[in-house]
């Protein structure tokens, strides 16, 4: 069967090849941990119940997971293993079950749903590069989207993620996810339904940034927005100069003041955060 989930419907038979996202039919994840570094609404308690998936249909050059991403490094499991480590985390402890980078996995995931579904969130935590058959999907079991939007800029897109429709997808993506979830729910400090836009601040994007958190603004003014400065140099930026440094004060502080001033809610993460202490230690 072609798969056309995501929105490069690469029509690869993945029961015979690897798609586009470099992975085939059989889920393959890099790791899977109760997880405290997301945002402080995600990860209150005994933290996230992470599941690392690997493979991905972006394909950032800078991806900061790009071993598990790009590279699709990890261990296939069978649907029912899945299942059983939803109920692992839960039993763990885990405030929600955390899907990262889910998109290309959506079918399956939704079958180990079928088999288990945990009493707690379940956060879909991706790139934000979604095709309507795979939101549709996974609006039928997510509470919580930890959603990017890493670009206002399609020739950006297309030189650092080969997406050169990014930013109509990604618009297009968080109308769905907005309409599914209107308003954001609380139980304590803890998110338990809603959206959360989380974008990363790029070396010379810093102007592509204020685009992005001014559009956020205008659309969905009361959303919460995640300002990331975590950009670490990783994965293939030897091939892009430009890429291979930190973020600098200039390029941050242009950003902050535009989240303050534009009077945005949510997180703005300190640029003292660009570590690689900070990618986890796979264990696939």
């Amino acid at each position: 069967m072609k798969c056309l989930i995501c929105p490069r419907k690469c029509g690869a038979d993945r029961t015979n090849c690897v798609g586009f996202c470099g992975t085939g039919e059989k889920v393959k994840i890099a790791l899977y941990k109760l997880f405290e570094y997301e945002e402080p609404c995600i990860s209150v308690g005994k933290g996230s119940g992470a599941i690392f998936f690997s493979g991905c249909s972006l394909k950032c050059v800078y991806c900061q997971n790009y071993d598990i991403s790009t590279l699709a490094n990890g261990r296939e499991l069978s649907i029912q293993r899945l299942a059983d480590i939803f109920k692992e985390l839960e039993d763990m402890g885990a405030e929600n079950i955390n899907l990262v980078n889910p998109t290309h996995y959506v079918v399956q995931i939704a079958k180990a749903f079928k088999i288990y579904k945990p009493k707690i969130p379940i956060v879909y935590n991706t790139h934000g590069y979604e095709s309507e058959q795979s939101l549709a999907i996974a609006c039928k079991f997510v509470d919580v989207f930890l959603t990017d939007f890493k670009y206002f800029d399609n020739a950006v897109a297309k030189k650092y993620s080969k997406a050169e429709d990014y930013v109509e997808v990604c618009k297009k993506a968080l109308d769905a996810m907005k309409q599914h979830n209107p308003t954001d729910e609380f139980c304590g400090e803890k998110l338990v339904r809603g959206v959360i836009v989380r974008h990363l601040v790029l070396p010379l994007c810093a102007s592509d940034s204020v685009k992005i958190l001014t559009y956020i603004k205008q659309k969905y003014p009361n959303t919460i927005v995640s300002l990331m400065a975590q950009y670490t140099p990783y994965g293939e930026v030897d091939k892009f100069p430009e890429l291979n440094r930190k973020i600098t004060k200039r390029e941050y502080d242009k950003v902050v003041d535009a989240f303050v001033n534009l009077g945005l809610d949510g997180y703005v993460q300190e640029r003292e955060s660009s570590s690689c202490e900070y990618i986890p230690k796979w264990d696939y």
